[in-house]
Formats: structure tokens, sequence, C-alpha cells
């Protein structure tokens, strides 16, 4: 639930953020087209940009080193929180067996419930975590989630009926996951600018090689172990993934806190850094990019019907084909494509100019809209898992160009907030789908027309993303107008710029900000 052409420099109120330029006193860069979130306007803005020494350039990212590291962990995090997220169908049907009865009728809808519920507050605190993590960093933040979602999936495993796990799992598991989830797509920015694409397509990889994996492992262990014991071992994956917070470290630490380190006698550098409120807890200023307000509509409304596929599928495959053997690899068959269209597509993103990205958004919502629809019609399972590999490619290259996109309408300094407004606004589909899925199975004795209607809201978000192109393009021009006549000004009375000069200044102006 982190861009090709983005400038990654920093994220407001961070003291990664606050490392990234060790020289004091340098004027940071431009954000591009993110508004102020504060009193400094456009034109003082491009004052300070002109107040630069000659020659100076914003700090690069290293584009390996360390973060290669951090890459892999990030991998983990993506693996270990959505491989077993997605992998909520085999644990569904167990879920099942464990606590259902013959007397009560809606059972598919209560435990409908769990999967959904956890899947829906990973990104319901998307937000939260955002500020978080402007505060205390990536590295605390990731830390503390996986401890809490260590305790979470623990206690789960102690539950002696459904409803307790509408919290133990549902709430505090998934809590505890999203803390650890959102630090994972922010720090790779600080670590990796030309190569992003590329990087997210990788570290997005994790929860497909997962996805693969885990439901044939899952259905070993629940057939010899049960339910309770399953969870137990599942816990491993949130241990490494505590130890795998500890590398998201800051690039470079700032002359004065290293000073203070050194004088206080500090052993203990990932707990010495001081608390540091950011200037605004949610910078609500973000929607006034009108291109990035559109996305953070047109994404959730697409991903009403999107986790229906994965709480139901197996459910559904049980009914449809009795007599197949190793139904699992459905699932296995969308994680396999979907880590090849990440790596794919997070490759073409890579050479694909600006917010023109969000076109590879529409081809895979459009895609897996129809495969939703296709998925009853398949009266073969030869042709059922056809379907699920199509889906997963496109799973994937819609996964993967999430972040690249958040970076291009909102700037490097937002970044951080964006995506845990988008995943915030995801939680809601997220949640509601997949229990209405099981409503109407509960109702209507079949899955078909859950994954008819399951199919139609990715067709409808993915035509009101079209838009964001054009948006983005004509809001880029009324920028460039606004600074180019503040900037005049502020020249002309304060720098006494020769006229010679000025388009020279424009040129540079307009290319930070755009």
């Amino acid at each position: 639930m982190v861009p090709p052409s983005a400038k990654p420099t920093a994220t407001r109120g961070t003291s990664e953020a606050e490392s990234l330029d060790p020289t004091p006193g340098r004027a940071a860069p431009l954000p591009g087209l993110a508004p102020p979130d504060g009193p400094e306007t456009a034109a003082e803005r491009a004052e300070v940009e002109l107040a630069r020494p000659a020659g100076a350039e914003p700090p690069q990212p290293p584009e390996g080193g360390w973060g290669w590291l951090v890459m892999l962990a990030a991998m983990w995090c993506n693996g270990s929180v959505f491989g077993i997220q997605n992998a909520c169908g085999v644990l569904f049907v167990s879920m099942l067996k464990t606590f259902g009865s013959a007397e009560d009728n809606q059972m598919i809808f209560k435990t409908a419930w769990v999967s959904s519920l956890s899947m829906g507050m990973i990104f319901f605190c998307c937000p939260i975590v955002s500020v978080f993590t402007d505060m205390f960093g990536c590295r605390k933040t990731a830390i503390v989630g996986a401890a809490i979602g260590f305790v979470g999936l623990m206690s789960s495993s102690f539950v002696s009926s459904i409803e307790p796990l509408y919290f133990t799992y549902g709430i505090v598991f998934a809590c505890g996951c999203s803390f650890a989830y959102q630090p994972s797509l922010v720090i790779l920015g600080y670590y990796f600018k030309k190569r992003l694409g590329l990087v997210n397509g990788i570290v997005t990889a994790g929860s497909s090689i997962f996805t693969v994996l885990l439901p044939f492992f899952l259905r070993i262990l629940i057939d010899n172990m049960g339910l309770f014991y399953t969870l137990r071992v599942l816990c491993i994956f949130m241990f490494v993934l505590f130890l795998a917070g500890f590398t998201y470290r800051p690039l470079a630490t700032s002359v004065k806190e290293k000073d203070s380190g050194t004088k206080g006698g500090n052993r203990f550098p990932l707990f010495s850094r001081k608390f540091r409120p950011p200037e605004k807890i949610f910078n609500f200023a973000i929607f006034k990019v009108t291109a990035y307000t559109v996305w953070a509509v047109g994404i959730p409304l697409a991903l009403f019907g999107y986790f229906v596929p994965y709480v139901h599928l197996m459910k559904h495959v049980n009914e449809r084909f009795r007599d197949e053997k190793n139904k699992e690899v459905v699932l296995m068959c969308i994680g396999i494509t979907s880590g090849v269209g990440r790596l794919l597509f997070g490759r073409i993103a890579d050479y694909m100019p600006g917010v023109k990205k969000v076109y590879l958004q529409v081809l895979s919502f459009f895609f897996i809209g129809l495969m939703s629809m296709m998925i009853p019609l398949c009266s073969d399972f030869g042709a059922l898992i056809a379907v699920c590999l199509i889906m997963g490619l496109f799973d994937g290259g819609f996964i993967s160009i999430m972040a690249p996109t958040a970076f291009e309408l909102v700037g490097a300094p937002d970044v951080s907030q964006a995506i845990g407004f988008l995943l915030g606004f995801i939680s809601i589909p997220m949640t509601v789908g997949p229990p209405i899925a099981g409503l109407l199975r509960d109702k209507l004795d079949s899955y078909d027309v859950a994954f008819y209607l399951a199919g139609i809201p990715p067709l409808v978000g993915g035509a009101i993303l079209c838009f964001i192109p054009w948006i983005h393009s004509k809001q880029r021009r009324e920028v460039r107008k606004t600074t180019g006549e503040e900037k005049t000004e502020k020249m002309l009375e304060n720098q006494n710029t020769p006229l010679s000069n000025l388009s020279g200044i424009y040129k540079k102006e307009f290319d930070s900000v755009i």
C-alpha cells in the first residue's frame, strides 16, 4: 500500500527530510505543483530559488548502496502484509469450518467481515500513519507497526468464536500492518530516483511472490496444525518485518544532530531524535491540486469490487469445481502474473513522461473489471485459470503505478500525506465490497451476481482517471503563468535583473515548477 521522473527530496516535518540536505541554510527546492502549506508564496519560493548559489544542485538519491537493503526490507513488508491478505481465501474457508454452524445461514457474510475489515483498516489508518511518518520518521513508525501487528496476529490465535477476530485480526493486526506498510512506500523515494519505477515494481512484486507461495503453505499448515497454530506460524513473518524496519535509516544526519548526539553520549541513535511535530497535522492543501483530487476520487471508486475475488474466489471454486484438486492454483496464478505485471508496468512507467503514467492504471482497471465479470462465465477450470492470469497481470500494473503517480501530482514534499489520504479513501470500498458479495451469495445461493457487479466499478473509475492528464496540463499552464508574472515583479523590484537575463531564469524556474 512508493516514481521515476519525480524529485523525492524531502517529506515535510521528518528528520529524514532534514537530513537530505547537509548544507545549513540551503534553500529547499520547489515542490512542483503541490500547493503551499505555509505563509510562503510562489513568488517567495521563486526568490529563494534565485538566491541559491550558482551551480548549486539539490541533493540526489544514491541510487543504490544501502538502498538495495532498504528495497529488500520494503519487499518483505509488501510480501508479508499483502501476501497474508491476498491469501485470505484459504483462511476464509478454514474460518467457516472452524466457527461455522448449520443453524447460522449468514455465516459467509459474518466471516467475510474479518478479511474485509482487515484490508480496509490497513488503508483506513494510512492518513494517520502519514502524520506519524512526518513526525517520527519511517524507521520508528515501521518498527512500532510491525510489533503491533505481531500482537494482533498472536492474539487472534486464541479466540473461540468469529466475533473477537473482528478486533484482533480486523483492527489490531491490520493497524499494525498499516503502520509498517506506509513507510515502505515513502522511504524508497529517498534512495532512488532514476530507478524508482523499477524499484517500486520489485518491491510490490514481494506481495505477488508471497501470494503465489502462501496459499499452498497455509493449506499444508491448516491441514496438519489447524487454524490457530497456522496464525502463530504467521507471527514469524511479522517478527522478521519488525527487524526489517531497522533498515529504514535516514540518508545522513544533520551537523546539529551529530553534535548533540556526540555531546550527550547517546549510544542508541535510533531513539536519539527529538520529537518535532510538523507544521500541519493534516495537509488538506494538497486537495487544491485538482488533478490529485480527481485521482483520489477515481481510484477508490474503481476499487469497490477489487477485493471481492481475493476473498470469495476460493469459496466459488469449491462450489463450482468440487472435483478439482489443488484449487489454490487460482490464487497462485493471480500472484504469479501480478508479480510480472508490477515489474513490467513499473519499468514502462520509467519511460512515460509525467502524469501520463495514469493511462496505465486506466488500462489496468478496464481489464480488472472485465475479468471479474468473466469469472462466473467460466464453466471450465482451465478457462478460470486463464482469467485469473490476465486479472493478476493488470492487478500488478495498477498497484505499481500508485506511488509514481502520487509523486508526479503533488511533488515529493507532500507525497507522504498524498499517499496516506488516498489509501484512507481506499479503505471504504475495500471494507464494504466483500461483505456485500457475501450477502448476495447468502441470499441468491450463487456468486454470479456478486462477480458481475464487482466488475462495474473498475470500468467507471478508469473512465474518470482519463481526465487527469488534461486537468494536470491545464493547471500546469496556470502555475507557469502565475509564477512568471510574480517572478518578473520580484526580479525587477528587488534584484534589478537585466531584461536580457530573464529568459534563461524563466526556463530554470519553469523546469523546477513543472
